[in-house]
């Protein structure tokens, strides 16, 4: 008799496979190759996200209002490392004549004032820049200070004489011949850009220009402004309404702003101007444009100015000499929507400020009732939304030290950073085996003695 313990066939042979058996395994397997690419999918999204973040970092600024303002870091860096050679006024003669003029009686203080006063601003504050250097070797970059705009409608210098000097002055830096000027900065603060210097397109052309305007052809074949080298700086605004909380004018509610829009300027014969003076005479309900007298008993103050500036919802900023205009700028200050009717106009830091929130560009081929029907139309709460957006761009308006977390002078920082070039060089500039730069005559670049040929 057999007394082994009987295995259970079941345990020995297994359990029948059943049909629900088999298709539990299908959906086992199916589940198992379905979330095994889903996680492998995820994974690699994860990464791309990553390194699109990566390639759009960005570096914030302060604006002194609770929010900030961002520098794309690809192509600007992750911080300010630039080294800026301020010339001085007396190691080139001539320098001083584009600053004081012939007689050196005209003073910074005077060219300080109005709309043009970024030329001596901006000379200043490079000159107390902690990225100021005083070594031309290590220099990134080389500022040439000159105040002509001033001088030259003081009487300080004419036309003809601002040429001459220029190319004197030029004519006396090696470092400018080394590059070609590629690495020189100049500041022009006005309408006319660099055709206040005339020969500007022979000696200038590849340096770099600091100006607010950025198209000069409706009295030039050719613009001086180039997108890809030069800089849009903004206006200069009156201090006295730049400084938080001590401004000579505070903004008024909307609710009790007399007007739709304004324009306060001069006609200058310039089509879009008159077409709002009429406008204006049209519906002077809707819209203000008082005669600007600038001398006289009637005289329009910088009060009076703002004063009226502030009383509307919409500031009208047509072309007139030039398509840049100061009352774009002022108007972020009196916290009225700014509406651009200068189609060529360019504007400062694009890389950082989108204008569509906080500004209007209308067509000035359309500038009449048209034009009036569409502001009516845009709701209060829009209007205020875009003045609360404008309060957080606008300290990039404000020339201020660079103490300040946000400012004119950290944009433009920023802007000429992404002008530094490791390598100089232009069409008289050579070099040997060595690394020795020489120029045409095979001179070394440390014996290369001023006046040197210019093209």
């Amino acid at each position: 008799m057999n007394n082994k313990p009987r295995v259970s066939s079941a345990y020995h042979h297994g359990a029948p496979c059943t049909r629900t058996h088999q298709i539990g395994a299908i959906l086992l397997v199916a589940a198992t190759f379905f979330f095994t690419r889903l996680f492998d999918q995820s994974f690699s999204l994860c990464n791309f996200n990553h390194n699109i973040a990566s390639h759009n970092d960005i570096i914030r600024v302060a604006d002194g209002n609770g929010g900030a303002l961002s520098w794309p870091e690809r192509g600007y860096g992750s911080h300010l490392s630039l080294k800026i050679y301020v010339y001085d006024e007396n190691e080139i003669d001539g320098l001083k004549a584009l600053l004081y003029g012939r007689d050196g009686t005209i003073t910074a203080n005077a060219c300080l004032k109005g709309q043009w006063g970024t030329q001596v601003k901006i000379h200043r504050l490079l000159l107390q820049s902690q990225f100021r250097t005083t070594k031309k070797e290590e220099a990134d970059l080389f500022f040439v200070p000159a105040y002509v705009k001033c001088v030259r409608i003081m009487g300080g210098l004419n036309d003809k004489e601002i040429n001459q000097t220029y190319v004197k002055v030029i004519s006396q830096m090696p470092y400018f011949r080394r590059s070609g000027g590629r690495d020189h900065i100049f500041v022009f603060p006005s309408g006319a850009g660099a055709h206040l210097f005339r020969s500007w397109a022979t000696y200038i052309n590849r340096s770099i220009i600091l100006t607010p305007e950025g198209d000069r052809t409706d009295k030039r074949d050719t613009s001086a402004f180039n997108t890809w080298k030069d800089i849009i700086i903004p206006g200069n605004i009156d201090d006295g309404m730049t400084k938080d909380g001590a401004r000579i004018v505070q903004p008024l509610p909307l609710s009790k702003r007399k007007y739709l829009g304004n324009y306060l300027g001069r006609a200058q014969k310039k089509v879009g101007r008159l077409k709002l003076i009429e406008l204006a005479k049209q519906y002077p309900v809707k819209l203000e444009s008082p005669e600007l007298n600038f001398s006289g008993p009637n005289k329009f103050g910088r009060l009076e100015y703002f004063q009226h500036l502030r009383n509307a919802k919409f500031c009208l900023a047509p072309r007139g000499e030039s398509s840049w205009t100061l009352r774009f700028y002022e108007s972020f200050f009196v916290e009225c929507v700014p509406v651009i009717l200068s189609d060529q106009v360019e504007l400062p830091f694009q890389n950082v400020i989108d204008y569509t929130q906080i500004s209007i560009k209308w067509p000035s081929n359309l500038i009449g009732p048209q034009l009036l029907e569409y502001l009516a139309s845009v709701p209060d709460e829009d209007i205020e939304a875009m003045i609360a957006r404008g309060r957080h761009v606008r300290c990039l308006w404000v020339y201020a030290l660079e103490s300040k977390p946000c400012s004119a002078m950290q944009g433009i920082l920023w802007e000429l950073q992404r002008k530094v070039r490791q390598f100089h060089q232009s069409a008289e500039t050579f070099w040997l085996h060595n690394r020795t730069i020489v120029n045409r005559n095979l001179v070394e670049f440390s014996h290369w003695k001023p006046p040197m040929p210019l093209p």
